[in-house]
């Protein structure tokens, strides 16, 4: 299943350029277990960054900013595992489930005299429901490991023996084999459940399709390497779906490629991509896959990558990928959710649904918990999935549920908000921070002890009002209560005064709540 693309949110994400520079290993051990500590049950998931959604049944998988939620009576309650022994602290990059298991593969950020560098953390099982977990490391090469045997031919190969930007975007299965795409490290797949694991090849980026009977001559290297000065985009691996025991697409920054027979030893591949069709996609950085079962189409998050012609938008096929019709141009989408004739595609200007395959498109109206009053206030939507007739999104915002009770988008809704408890009464602080204003809105939690005038404003470095967001506004009625411990939850859209979005820099809160001394926060916007 898709995958954040590191909405930590990092895909998200990617760069445009799709470069990501590298450093030095952690160390995991093969099979090693890790029992969790006793987790009480929640009300909310432990994090407001969503990025992937996994339905089975009545159970519900989150893979989040930091760990995995589990729910296994449709959002009732909820088991985290974020700061367990099996996650600590590690951000979700794919989750997947097969058959009784469940699978996350995780990564996280490093500092590094090159810059911040997203680097993967391994793989984590488990075929309990979490009691357990198996940890699986990051799948990497030995230096020796320089040559791939493919068919009758022998090639030469760089080995990926770092975690650093080898991080899983997306993972599938077939029977007894569990297959992943990543940035550096490629397409692999593993029969023996993680333990080992063997590079699948791909077409390079000059040819449109292989098979093991073909001569090939060519450097398997998807990112630059001792014997190629480029990247080979189309070995690049940013999502994979199966869908059957042998048929499989993997979408990379160089196209959609697809294999019948995937349980071979070596499996041929047919390349489609923005040039090498009459009906192509509408660009070849390929984010995310889905597909229908009902009407056996496929459908992709599209992605500009390097071609002059390519744009964004979402690419679909009704016959296997010979022919694409392109929708939801300039959309970036990262995320599918489909049941019979229904697709939402989960994107950075909101949770888009059709139901007639790409011609129409309709958006929620604001989406606010019915009892609460929370709303999701962003427009960035990582994932989407279907419960009976309940809809799931997962943003960077939180997560929502909505109980479908009249036409597309009517019903009841339920915001799932998880926040920090304030130590004290006097105690403030703003998330997500650092903040980027365009994809986001700052929240900011506060203490009142009952219900008091509040103002609160926004100061620049110089402590001038950039903004004022209220002014002697009551607060601490049930409205703005929004959690517990009591807290108070305001929001800052960053703007100014005249509705301007400030620039990056450093920002304060000052929050006066009636007769209280002020209290001040920092705030760091990044754009």
């Amino acid at each position: 299943m898709k995958k954040n693309l590191l909405v930590t949110l990092s895909i998200i994400l990617f760069t445009t350029e799709i470069l990501f520079p590298q450093i030095k290993p952690e160390s995991f051990f093969i099979g090693k277990k890790s029992t969790m500590d006793k987790t009480a049950l929640s009300s909310t998931p432990s994090s407001n960054s969503i990025t992937d959604i996994i339905v089975v049944g009545d159970t519900v998988w989150l893979g989040m900013g930091t760990g995995v939620s589990l729910s296994t009576d449709r959002g009732a309650t909820w088991t985290n595992f974020a700061g367990t022994p099996a996650f600590g602290t590690e951000s979700i990059s794919a989750i997947g489930y097969y058959k009784g298991t469940f699978w996350a593969a995780t990564a996280h950020d490093e500092n590094t005299s090159q810059g911040t560098v997203q680097t993967g953390s391994g793989l984590r099982y488990t075929t309990d429901a979490g009691k357990t977990w198996t940890t699986i490391p990051q799948p990497v090469d030995q230096e020796s490991d320089s040559v791939i045997t493919y068919g009758i031919n022998k090639l030469s190969a760089l080995p990926v023996t770092v975690p650093e930007q080898n991080v899983i975007f997306d993972m599938t299965f077939t029977p007894g084999t569990i297959w992943i795409a990543s940035f550096a490290a490629g397409v692999r797949r593993s029969t023996d459940m993680g333990k080992t694991w063997q590079r699948v090849i791909l077409p390079p980026d000059n040819l449109n399709s292989i098979s093991p009977n073909d001569t090939l001559n060519f450097y398997y290297s998807p990112v630059a390497g001792k014997m190629s000065a480029v990247n080979n985009y189309n070995l690049e691996g940013f999502s994979i779906l199966a869908i059957n025991d042998s048929t499989i697409y993997a979408g990379t920054a160089g196209g959609i490629n697809l294999t019948t027979d995937a349980n071979s030893q070596y499996p041929s591949w047919t390349k489609f991509n923005h040039t090498n069709e009459n009906n192509p996609i509408s660009g070849n950085w390929v984010t995310a896959l889905g597909y229908n079962n009902t009407d056996h189409t496929i459908w992709a998050g599209s992605w500009k990558a390097n071609g002059e012609t390519e744009f964004y938008a979402v690419s679909y096929s009704s016959d296997g990928g010979a022919n694409w019709q392109t929708t939801l141009a300039q959309q970036k989408v990262y995320n599918f959710g489909i049941k019979d004739n229904q697709v939402i595609a989960a994107s950075d200007a909101g949770a888009f649904r059709t139901s007639d395959n790409g011609k129409d498109w309709i958006l929620p109206n604001t989406i606010t918990d019915a009892n609460t009053k929370i709303s999701i206030l962003t427009q960035s939507f990582y994932a989407a999935a279907f419960q009976g007739g309940s809809i799931w999104l997962g943003s960077g915002d939180g997560l929502a549920r909505l109980v479908e009770t009249g036409g597309m988008w009517q019903g009841t809704w339920k915001v799932y908000f998880a926040s920090q408890p304030l130590a004290s009464s006097s105690d403030a602080y703003a998330y997500p921070n650092p903040f980027n204003p365009r994809t986001d809105v700052l929240k900011i939690k506060y203490s009142t002890n009952g219900t008091e005038p509040v103002t609160i404003r926004i100061l620049n470095f110089s402590m001038q009002v950039v903004k004022t967001i209220i002014q002697d506004a009551n607060r601490g009625n049930p409205i703005h209560v929004v959690d517990s411990p009591s807290g108070t939850i305001d929001y800052w859209d960053g703007t100014d005064q005249a509705g301007n979005i400030v620039p990056n820099g450093v920002y304060f809160y000052r929050i006066d709540v009636g007769s209280q001394k002020p209290v001040y926060g920092k705030i760091l916007v990044l754009q």
